[in-house]
């Protein structure tokens, strides 16, 4: 019988198939879903579906509309989609939705993001953890596997309304021509490249699309579709230089978060790009809020009060960040994990619509890509460092003591500021006895040297 409690995350479902999801619990979800909307008082009776290319997808995407026919809603199965896409389904149409991908994650893995109608997110606060019981009490009493009512499921395609639509919001058609490595990593961005970007759907743009790993693979036969990690972009790399590209991008599994290197393949932080799309965002809307999660470089709330913007500070995880760009009506939102949120866009995170602001700041002006972001890169970074630990409390207590002196805050895990600029976040994950740590200074040597003390502390 399956455990819910272990899959259900803090904004999400992931788990591995079938033993931890499968048809059967789909189907819970789904019912549990559609009740819990209707008790809150959201819209329920029309929810959209949609899944990435895994081979379980289908499947399980089916098994939830059934179990939201049997709680009384009518389904809008759109099939083959990214995130972004569900969330423009949820926003333009006005409807619940729910995404089956485990976006990043291994084949064996699959999950379900949902949404309330307007692509308002759903967490643990805001209604997931009444779904996990709902659901868990279908399962438990045998109802799951027989769950069935009217078939009301109507099938969509959503693929070219979304390429319209984020044409409309950034302008590529008077850029100079580039030349634009696209690494898909087998995941959705394989199917959404080719209609924003390229001539699919819409007239061409002054793009010539270098594809990598289009072909829709949930078993991820090239690399994981993971961009973050070094090792998953080293392709787009060498094919960056190989044909002397304007730049490289890299869309992870269900393409909601966008990755970008330079000419010379080297990575750009998404600290920069989040800072790049700000100034982009507040000439548009000048004085506007932007959010920027704790993690971010403290370049991005400079750069933001710099061009007249109010920075806001915020919990890592989408979540948060989308309840607080609602609650701020902030224009603009990034993460340190390359997840950018539009206000143009429901508040939510769109890889593509960020990828399309980067190709419009460089195309819109003649310096490469290294040089026009060097101006957005201030300090040097460790990147996220992850130590497994069997007291994650205990540990931070330690750092925390240890630097009882400095600047201390506990937004999210621990924070420690110091007077010469460098700072520390160090936080538990979520979902494993881990601590992630982020260092930033303003120096490679004094960063390097603040992430081994502290490291020396968590490792001991």
């Amino acid at each position: 019988m399956s455990d819910l409690s272990r899959i259900v995350k803090a904004y999400d479902v992931r788990g591995t198939v079938p033993d931890q999801l499968n048809e059967t619990v789909a189907r819970a979800i789904g019912a549990a879903f559609v009740r819990t909307l209707r008790e809150n008082g959201d819209k329920a009776d029309r929810v959209v579906v949609a899944h990435d290319m895994r081979e379980s997808s289908p499947g399980l995407a089916t098994a939830f509309a059934q179990g939201a026919n049997a709680a009384g809603a009518t389904v809008e199965f759109a099939g083959l989609a990214s995130t972004d896409m569900l969330y423009y389904a949820a926003g333009a149409r006005d409807l619940p939705g729910a995404m089956f991908t485990a976006s990043h994650n291994p084949a064996e893995y699959n999950g379900i993001k949902l949404c309330r109608a307007g692509a308002a997110p759903v967490g643990q606060d805001t209604g997931l953890r009444q779904i996990q019981e709902y659901a868990q009490a279908l399962i438990d009493s045998g109802e799951a596997e027989t769950l069935s009512g009217p078939e009301r499921i109507e099938r969509h395609d959503l693929l070219p309304d979304y390429a319209a639509h984020l044409r409309t919001l950034v302008d590529l058609t008077q850029i100079r021509p580039l030349t634009v490595v696209v690494d898909a990593g087998n995941g959705m961005g394989g199917h959404t490249v080719p209609a924003v970007l390229g001539d699919a759907v819409l007239p061409p743009l002054p793009l010539q699309i270098v594809p990598l790993y289009f072909e829709l693979d949930g078993s991820f036969p090239n690399h994981e579709a993971n961009p973050l990690n070094p090792a998953n972009i080293v392709d787009l790399q060498r094919a960056v230089r190989e044909h002397g590209a304007d730049i490289g991008l890299a869309f992870d599994g269900d393409a909601d978060r966008c990755f970008v290197v330079d000419e010379r393949g080297e990575p750009v932080s998404p600290s920069a790009i989040t800072a790049m799309v700000a100034v982009r965002e507040l000439k548009k809307y000048p004085g506007a809020t932007i959010i920027h999660n704790l993690i971010t470089s403290k370049a991005v709330p400079e750069i933001i009060r710099e061009h007249g913007g109010n920075p806001v500070r915020s919990r890592v995880g989408h979540s948060f960040i989308k309840s607080e760009m609602a609650r701020t009506n902030a224009v603009f939102g990034g993460e340190h994990s390359a997840h950018y949120y539009f206000r143009d866009f429901w508040f939510a995170d769109t890889g593509m619509l960020a990828a399309m602001h980067v190709l419009a700041a460089l195309g819109e002006q003649s310096r490469p890509l290294s040089q026009l972001v060097s101006e957005f890169e201030r300090y040097v970074s460790s990147g996220e460092i992850n130590s497994r630990v069997a007291d994650q409390q205990a540990k931070l207590d330690e750092v925390k003591r240890a630097y009882a002196g400095a600047e201390l805050d506990e937004l999210d895990g621990l924070t420690v500021r110091f007077d010469d600029g460098a700072w520390l976040n160090l936080r538990a994950s979520n979902t494993e006895p881990l601590l992630r740590l982020n260092v930033e200074a303003p120096t490679a040597e004094r960063m390097a040297a603040l992430r081994d003390e502290v490291l020396a502390i968590v490792r001991s």
